[in-house]
C-alpha cells in the first residue's frame, strides 16, 4: 500500500473516531436503538453492589438488574456494557450505548449533555473515615485529603469542603485506599460505603451530607426512548419489581422517595 492510500485510510479512521456518534436503527415508534432487538445499557462494573463483575466476567448488581427489568418491559434483550464511569455520559451521548443504568445523580451539569429518566432510586453522599478518625461532619473536612471517584458528583461535593482531592477510577478503590491507611476520608454513596464496611473494610460512616436522585441516562436526541423508559420504570414501581430488586441487594427499599 503506497503512502497516499495509507494517509487516506488514516484520515477516514480519524474522522470516524472524532465523530464518535454511532448510527442507530429507528423503530416504528420513533425511538432509536443500536440494535432494534436489544437494550444496550452502560455501567462501570466497579460500583459494588450497584454494578460489579462476577468470577465468570458477567456483570451483576442492582443497576444491572434494573436495566434487565427495563429491557424486559421494553420487549428487548438486555445487553449490559462496561464503560469506565468517567466516560459513561459521553458514551451515551455519542452512541456507544442506548442508555446508562449506572447510578448517575441528576444534576444541571449533566443535564446540559444528556437526558434523565424519572429517578429509580434515592441516595446521598456520605463521609466515610477510618474508625479512629476525629472527622464527624463536612465542616471537619477543611484542609483534609478526601478521595472520590472520577466523574462522580461526590468529587464535586468534596470540592465544597476541601481543596485536597484525590481521584480514583471507582468508589470501591477509593474506599479500599482509605481502609488501607491512605487519605483522611472518602465521599461516596451511603449504600456503597455501608456495603464495603460490611465486607470488612476498616471504615465508618459519618455525616450524610445531602439527598440525591439517581436516574437512567439517555441521549437528548432520543425523546421517544426516554418516554418508553419512563413508562417501563413506572410499571416496575407499581408492580413492586424495583422494590424487590432493592431488597435483594440492600435489605431495604431505596427506590421510594424519602419523606
Amino acid at each position: 500500500m503506497n503512502m497516499k492510500i495509507k494517509l487516506a485510510f488514516s484520515s477516514i479512521f480519524l474522522l470516524m473516531s472524532l465523530s464518535g456518534c454511532a448510527e442507530k436503527e429507528q423503530l416504528d415508534d420513533g425511538s432509536k436503538l443500536i440494535d432494534k432487538d436489544s437494550f444496550v445499557y452502560a455501567a462501570s462494573g466497579e460500583f459494588k453492589p450497584f454494578s460489579y463483575v462476577e468470577n465468570d466476567m458477567t456483570l451483576t448488581g442492582f443497576d444491572i438488574e434494573v436495566g434487565r427489568a427495563v429491557a424486559k418491559e421494553l420487549g428487548l434483550k438486555p445487553a449490559p456494557k462496561r464503560i469506565k464511569f468517567k466516560g459513561i455520559v459521553e458514551g451515551v451521548k455519542t452512541g456507544r450505548a442506548d442508555a446508562a443504568v449506572a447510578s448517575h445523580t441528576i444534576n444541571p451539569l449533566r443535564s446540559k449533555h444528556v437526558a434523565f429518566s424519572t429517578p429509580y432510586y434515592y441516595s446521598g453522599p456520605q463521609i466515610f473515615v477510618r474508625p479512629d478518625s476525629k472527622i464527624k461532619t463536612a465542616e471537619d473536612l477543611k484542609g483534609k485529603e478526601v478521595a472520590a471517584a472520577k466523574g462522580s458528583t461526590y468529587a464535586s461535593t468534596a470540592e465544597k469542603y476541601t481543596d485536597k482531592i484525590k481521584m480514583y477510577d471507582s468508589d470501591i478503590t477509593a474506599l479500599k485506599a482509605l481502609s488501607g491507611g491512605r487519605h483522611d476520608a472518602v465521599i461516596t454513596d451511603f449504600v456503597t460505603g455501608k456495603t464495603a464496611a460490611k465486607e470488612g473494610f476498616q471504615i465508618e460512616g459519618r455525616q450524610l451530607i445531602e439527598r440525591s436522585e439517581q436516574a437512567i441516562v439517555l441521549p437528548q436526541d432520543n425523546p421517544q426512548l426516554l418516554k418508553r423508559v419512563n413508562e417501563a420504570l413506572e410499571n416496575l414501581r407499581n408492580d413492586g419489581t424495583l422494590s424487590k430488586i432493592s431488597e435483594k441487594y440492600f435489605g431495604e427499599d431505596i427506590t421510594k422517595k424519602p419523606e
